[in-house]
C-alpha cells in the first residue's frame, strides 16, 4: 500500500498548482492533514482516506474541511460516493488557495500516467444558474456538456448554487453520473457551509475531475474476510449486510430509510411547528403522530418509495442503497423534517416542493428548514408581518383543524417565498441567520431569536440542531450539526453526556478520516485500526493521531451558552417527556426540579456541565 498522502494545491487566483507528499504516519487522512492545511494556508481541502478505491463499502465518502462560514471555526463535512471518481486522479487531496477573479469551474483530469490537467474557467453564472432546471442542476448540466468529452471515464461534478453567494451556509452537491448522463441521486456536503466558502472564499462556483489513473487499492477479499471471521464470525459481505439494514430495508418496521424507520419508531417524539410540539401534552403529540405522520406522511413513504423499491446507491457499489426516491425526489429523514413537519408539512407533495427548491438553489437543508420554521412561527405569532420578509402571507401553524394536503401546501409555497426571499436579499443571511436575527430583533423591539433552536459558535457562529428532540443535540461540541455528540433517547447528565460526547467525536473521527460513510459504523469504528494495523503496522499511532487531532479540534472550541429560550425549553421539555416515561432518580429529579424552577439558571448550569465533560475528555494529555 502507498505510504504517502498525495495532496495538489492548486491556487485559484492563478491556476497554479504542485503536489505535495505527506508521510503515513505524520497524517492518516482528509481529517488530520486537512486540519492542518487549514490552520497553514487557511485552505479549502476535498479529500479522500486511504481506503478509497478499496473492497470495503462505504470507503468513497469526500471529505470537506476548513474554516466553516456559518459555524466560524474548524468544521468537517462530507459527501458519499464522490471519493470513487476522485480516487481516479491519484492524489488524495485538493487543497484551494486564493481567489478566482471571477466565478469559475475548476477541472482537474488525469489520462493515465500523465500529469493531472489543471485548468480554471470563468462562468456566467447569472445566466446558467437561473436557465433550464435552475440552480446546481443547470450549473452541473452546462459543466457537464461542456467538459465531458474530454473524460475517457465518467468524471463527477461538484457544484454550488445561489446560496452559496448570497448566505453563510450553501451547500456543496454532487450527483452520480450513470451510462452517460447525469443521474437524479444528489449528494450533498450541506452541512457548514463550505458551499459558501468555495464560491465566497476561493471563487469557485463547480469542480469536474475525473480520470483513468490505477494505484495500489486493497483489494484482498480473502484477506479481509479473515479479519472480519476473527472478530465477528462472519464475511465481510455478511457483517456490512447485516449492520446496514435500517438503511436498505427493516422488515421490523416494514420500511426502509433513515426517513422511514426514524418516523416509523418516533412515537410521541415528533418536532412539529418549529418545535411547539415538544410543549404539547404526550396525547396531542402522539395524535399528531399517528394522524400527521403514520397514517399520511410516512404512509405516503412507503407506498410510493418502499413498495416500488425506488432506492439507489451514492455512486459506489454499497449494500445499504439508502437514497430513497420516488422520480427526481431523494427523501433523506433530516431535510424532510426540518422541511416537512418542523415547518407545518406533513404531505409528500408538499415537502417535495419546498425541498426540492432549497436543492435546486443550493442550500444546506437542515438548516434552511430551520430558519424557515423559526421565520414562520415569528409570522404566525404576529412578530413579524409577510412585507417584513417580502412574502406573500403567513403560515398555517396549528394543528388544529389543520388540513393535511392543503394546509401543508400552502406552508410549503410560503417556505418557496422565503428562500426566494433571502436569495434577493430581502432575507439578509450574507452574515448568517444569527446576526439577521439581532438585527431584526432590534429593528422590531422584541427579542425573535428566542423562538429559533440553534447552537451558538464564537460572536456569529450559528448551526440548526440535528432533528432529534435529546440534549446531545444542543451540547457546547467544537463541532456541532454532525454527529459528533451524543443523540440517544436515554437521559445521561450533563456531565456525563459530555464525556459520551467526546467519546462519540473520537469514534466518528475514526471514520471521517478514513473517508468511510457512518451507516458502516458498526464495524469501521472497531476494524478501521486494526485494518490500519494490518496494512501499515500503525494502528496505535493512527489512534494518536485520532485522540490528537480531537484535542486540537476541541482546543479552538469556542462555543457560546445558548441564547434562544427555546433552547432551555427543549431540554425542560425533554426532561418532562422522560418523567412521563416513568424515570425516576435522584440526579434526573434534580435537573427537572431545576427547571421548573429557574430554566435560565438551570439551562446554563446544564450547559456548564456539559462543557466540563468535554473539557476534561478531549484534553491532549489525560
Amino acid at each position: 500500500m502507498d505510504s504517502t498522502l498525495k495532496v495538489l494545491f492548486v491556487n485559484a487566483t492563478d491556476a497554479f498548482y504542485r503536489i505535495r507528499k505527506y508521510k503515513v504516519g505524520d497524517f492518516f487522512g482528509p481529517v488530520d492533514l486537512g486540519l492542518h492545511l487549514a490552520g497553514r494556508y487557511k485552505s479549502l481541502n476535498i479529500g479522500v482516506g486511504l481506503l478509497s478505491g478499496s473492497i470495503f463499502p462505504g470507503s468513497n465518502r469526500l471529505i470537506f474541511t476548513g474554516f466553516s462560514p456559518c459555524w466560524g471555526g474548524f468544521y468537517i463535512s462530507s459527501m458519499g460516493g464522490a471519493g470513487l471518481v476522485f480516487d481516479n486522479l491519484g492524489i488524495n487531496m485538493l487543497s484551494i488557495v486564493g481567489k478566482a477573479p471571477v466565478p469559475s469551474v475548476l477541472y482537474l483530469n488525469r489520462v493515465h500516467g500523465e500529469e493531472i490537467q489543471v485548468e480554471i474557467a470563468p462562468l456566467d453564472l447569472n445566466r446558467i444558474w437561473y436557465e433550464g432546471r435552475g440552480g446546481i442542476y443547470s450549473l452541473m448540466d452546462y459543466v457537464f456538456e461542456q467538459y465531458r468529452p474530454r473524460y475517457e471515464n465518467e468524471p463527477r461534478i461538484l457544484a454550488t448554487g445561489p446560496a452559496a453567494m448570497v448566505t453563510d451556509f450553501g451547500g456543496v452537491a454532487s450527483v452520480p453520473v450513470k451510462r452517460g448522463a447525469l443521474s437524479n441521486v444528489d449528494t450533498w456536503a450541506g452541512r457548514g457551509g463550505f458551499g459558501s466558502a468555495l464560491l465566497q472564499e476561493h471563487g469557485i462556483a463547480a469542480v469536474i475531475y475525473g480520470g483513468t489513473h490505477i494505484d495500489e487499492d486493497f483489494r484482498d477479499r480473502k484477506v479481509a474476510d479473515e479479519w472480519f471471521e476473527n472478530r465477528y464470525a462472519r464475511k465481510l459481505a455478511a457483517k456490512d449486510l447485516e449492520i446496514t439494514t435500517k438503511y436498505r430495508f427493516d422488515p421490523n418496521f416494514d420500511t426502509g430509510g433513515t426517513f422511514g424507520v426514524n418516523y416509523a419508531t418516533m412515537g410521541s417524539k415528533l418536532l412539529a411547528f418549529n418545535y411547539q410540539s415538544m410543549n404539547w401534552s404526550k396525547e396531542l403529540r402522539q395524535k399528531l403522530q399517528k394522524e400527521f405522520i403514520l397514517d399520511h406522511y410516512l404512509k405516503q413513504f412507503n407506498e410510493e418509495t418502499i413498495k416500488t423499491r425506488q432506492q439507489a446507491t451514492c455512486g459506489e457499489p454499497c449494500a445499504a442503497v439508502c437514497k430513497k426516491l420516488r422520480d427526481e425526489y431523494k427523501k433523506d429523514y433530516e431535510p424532510y423534517q426540518t422541511m416537512g413537519p418542523l415547518s407545518g408539512i406533513f404531505d409528500q407533495r408538499a415537502a417535495e416542493k419546498l425541498n426540492h427548491h432549497a436543492d435546486m438553489l443550493g442550500f444546506d437543508a437542515i438548516s434552511v428548514g430551520g430558519v424557515i420554521s423559526w421565520l414562520m412561527e415569528c409570522l404566525d405569532a404576529g412578530e413579524l408581518q409577510p412585507a417584513d420578509l417580502g412574502v406573500s402571507a403567513k403560515p398555517v401553524f396549528n394543528p388544529q383543524n389543520f388540513d393535511i394536503v392543503k394546509d401543508s401546501m400552502h406552508n410549503a409555497l410560503l417556505g418557496c417565498e422565503i428562500l426566494d426571499s433571502i436569495i434577493a436579499g430581502t432575507i439578509n443571511l450574507k452574515e448568517g441567520a444569527r446576526k439577521y436575527g439581532r438585527r431584526l430583533s432590534r429593528a422590531k423591539g422584541v427579542n425573535l431569536l428566542n423562538r429559533f433552536v440553534y447552537t451558538a459558535y464564537a460572536r456569529k457562529g450559528w448551526m440548526v440542531p440535528n432533528q432529534y428532540w435529546t440534549p446531545g443535540a444542543l451540547s457546547p461540541m467544537a463541532i456541532m450539526g454532525k454527529y459528533y455528540m451524543y443523540y440517544g433517547d436515554e437521559f445521561v447528565s450533563p456531565r456525563e453526556l459530555g464525556r459520551v460526547n467526546a467519546q462519540r467525536m473520537l469514534a466518528e473521527l475514526i471514520i471521517d478520516n478514513m473517508g468511510i460513510c457512518r451507516f458502516h459504523r458498526l464495524w469501521a469504528e472497531e476494524m478501521v485500526p486494526e485494518i490500519v494495523e494490518s496494512l501499515y503496522g500503525l494502528g496505535e499511532k493512527f489512534m494518536e493521531s485520532i485522540r490528537f487531532t480531537a484535542s486540537r479540534i476541541n482546543g479552538r472550541n469556542s462555543s457560546v451558552f445558548w441564547e434562544s429560550e427555546r433552547n432551555f425549553e427543549y431540554i425542560a421539555s425533554f426532561l418532562r417527556r422522560k418523567k412521563e416515561e416513568g424515570l425516576d432518580s435522584e440526579e434526573f429529579n434534580k435537573w427537572l426540579d431545576a427547571f421548573e424552577a429557574i430554566p435560565k439558571e438551570a439551562a446554563l448550569d446544564f450547559w456548564y456541565e456539559i462543557h466540563k465533560g468535554v473539557q476534561e475528555s478531549l484534553r491532549e494529555f489525560n
